[in-house]
């Protein structure tokens, strides 16, 4: 699939406003949705990043406003501890190599994420989400603004 690219430092990397495109795909059901916004990760009261999604996001014909806020905290050697707008625990992200797997368990469900970075201006992360009542992809790209 290519190759990854290297990142020493994971919140100097994301730093700034990114455009996100993802499509959300129901592997039971064959639905497909498609969330079109920015994201910007801006700086936190005593460090880290604050991750801020916002857009629009379609499902079965319906167009709605969406978002969410993350917490990308500053982790061992460069990587990052990713919480929710709680800071409820969501995942590692270690992108040293260009490329990492991540898993959270939620409820009933589990997500596996895989992170991949192109360049200094691209990323994606693949969510799989599988449990009694998902089976979901959802696939996002990233694009760098600016």
């Amino acid at each position: 699939m290519g190759e990854f690219w290297p990142v020493p430092e994971v919140l100097t990397y994301l730093g700034g406003r990114w455009l996100a495109e993802r499509t959300v795909r129901d592997l039971a059901g064959g639905d497909e949705g498609r969330f079109t916004g920015t994201v910007v990760f801006g700086p936190m009261e005593g460090g880290g990043l604050l991750h801020e999604e916002s857009g629009d996001f379609t499902w079965r014909g319906v167009t709605r406003p969406a978002g969410r806020t993350l917490r990308f905290l500053p982790g061992p050697g460069g990587t990052a501890d990713v919480r929710f707008a709680d800071g409820r625990p969501f995942h590692g992200l270690d992108l040293t190599t260009g490329r990492y797997v991540a898993g959270h368990p939620c409820a009933a469900d589990l997500y596996r994420g895989e992170f991949t970075v192109r360049d200094a201006d691209h990323w994606q992360s693949v969510w799989r989400v599988r449990g009694p009542a998902k089976d979901l992809e959802l696939t996002t790209g990233y694009a760098r603004v600016g």
